[in-house]
């Protein structure tokens, strides 16, 4: 898809996004929305697409590092917990608790006893959260070896994207058909009513794009707002005036290196 008609797609959904943060605000809705695929998948670009026009204080981008030692003794879902929105908030996770059926599996962090163990409690533990209100959206990325390989390429190219091309990625190009195998096992256990997973196509990243924000606006009740509702600031009073002196610049010295005292 050329940029320009992406551009034209998308401003439409970018009002629909906004009209869905006051919807949200006004009701008191929380919403999360786990993003999860292979690297280079495309995931930060449409965390971008999601965020752009809405307050930061009000949808939350996570995405979270390596645990700590003490993160690593404490309930697995503890650290993500934390991060859950309150009311009128919309959190987006760069990966989620399902990192450890994903990554943590094929790369030998996890064990397969603590894996099992996961992938038991996953229902459980998203069951909770959706019957305490919470809406829990859970989109899989998907793109072809093929399209990985190209955006490895482009990333290892450019001086600006390289630093998102990590040790764990680069090990993931030989692997690419034991993390297929982890996510159908994944998919089997942890595809439920209650919190289902949608496969969306990124080997076209803005159709992606434009394909998951579609879905999860429709997925979504009615979620016009009436002006009344938002609590819009008032302009009405005049201008004020205010005096200012003239401030003069730093003087330099004579070789213009550094300020003159």
């Amino acid at each position: 898809m050329k940029g320009k008609e992406y551009r034209r797609a998308l401003e439409p959904l970018e009002h629909e996004l906004v009209q869905m943060a006051h919807w949200a605000a006004a009701t008191g809705e929380r919403i999360v929305v786990l993003l999860e695929g292979r690297d280079t998948a495309g995931k930060g670009g449409t965390i971008r697409a999601i965020s752009r026009h809405i307050n930061p204080r009000q949808c939350r981008v996570v995405a979270l590092g390596k645990p700590s030692e003490d993160e690593r003794s404490q309930w697995y879902f503890q650290r993500y917990v934390a991060h859950l929105p309150s009311a009128g908030e919309i959190v987006l996770f760069d990966r989620s608790w399902y990192n450890r059926a994903g990554v943590e599996r094929v790369m030998g962090f996890a064990s397969e006893e603590q894996v099992d163990a996961f992938l038991d409690a996953v229902p459980r533990f998203e069951k909770m959260l959706v019957e305490d209100g919470i809406r829990l959206f859970k989109y899989w990325l998907s793109a072809s070896q093929e399209k990985q390989e190209e955006r490895f390429a482009e990333r290892l190219a450019d001086p600006l994207k390289r630093w998102k091309l990590s040790p764990i990625d680069v090990a993931a190009r030989t692997r690419y058909a034991d993390y297929t195998a982890a996510r159908e096992a994944m998919f089997a256990k942890t595809h439920r009513d209650h919190a289902p997973w949608t496969v969306v196509d990124f080997n076209d990243q803005k159709q992606g794009r434009l394909t998951l924000i579609r879905d999860l606006l429709d997925r979504l009740p009615d979620t016009k707002v009436p002006e009344e509702a938002v609590d819009w600031p008032a302009l009405g009073h005049p201008p004020l005036e205010e005096d200012f002196g003239l401030i003069g610049p730093i003087e330099h010295d004579d070789q213009g290196t550094g300020p003159r005292h």
